[in-house]
């Protein structure tokens, strides 16, 4: 593997599958709600104004684009039993919000906001993980509309749900709160999502 590619820790486990996850080699398509329409010229990605961060922040698309990529080699496991291995996904790091903004202590937890009010939650150690990223691209090729394009969140050591397709902005929080499928009325998943252990749902 090139040395400039972020290894996903997982991809290193002697046995890649989680517990009662099977290998699929092809892409399941699974979301809430339609696929959203993208418009270069009025799409924006925004850090929250809040106490918890110095400043807020809004990009356009060729700004957002315009910030350092990084490629990482990783797995993914869904949530729904399948796990597709060895994707290559290119973007813009998490951890390169830290460049733009400074955080307060007290930020602790993220909400990640998408298209049509989807959300989920993150603990922040989780979210600047060495292996997250904004992904734009899959295995060498723009991701598809399907599959979250133009931006996805991709989170590869939780269940597939929190790696949330299309998203626009980003939330620091002191506490954390249940996104859209953690809410008890979407299912109650669990609010961490670790497929090693099956945190699938909130009593897990």
């Amino acid at each position: 593997m090139n040395e400039d590619i972020i290894i996903s820790p997982d991809t290193q486990r002697s046995n890649r599958i989680p517990p009662r996850q099977a290998l699929t080699r092809k892409w399941p398509i699974l979301h809430y709600g339609p696929v959203p329409t993208f418009n270069p010229a009025t799409w924006d990605f925004q850090i929250v104004p809040e106490p918890l961060v110095s400043r807020n922040i809004r990009w356009t698309w060729e700004q957002f684009n315009a910030l350092p990529k990084v490629k990482v080699f990783a797995d993914m496991h869904c949530v729904t039993r399948w796990s597709k291995l060895d994707n290559l996904w290119e973007g813009v790091a998490t951890r390169e919000l830290l460049k733009h903004v400074t955080l307060s202590e007290k930020a602790k937890f993220v909400m990640v906001h998408c298209e049509y009010g989807f959300t989920t939650n993150l603990p922040i150690e989780w979210f600047f993980g060495e292996d997250c990223l904004f992904a734009t691209h899959h295995n060498g090729q723009p991701l598809d509309p399907d599959h979250g394009y133009p931006v996805r969140l991709v989170v590869p050591r939780l269940y597939a749900w929190k790696s949330a397709k299309w998203v626009r902005g980003i939330e620091f929080m002191e506490q954390d709160e249940p996104g859209f499928w953690e809410r008890w009325e979407h299912g109650g998943y669990h609010m961490l999502g670790d497929p090693w252990t099956e945190q699938r749902h909130r009593d897990d």
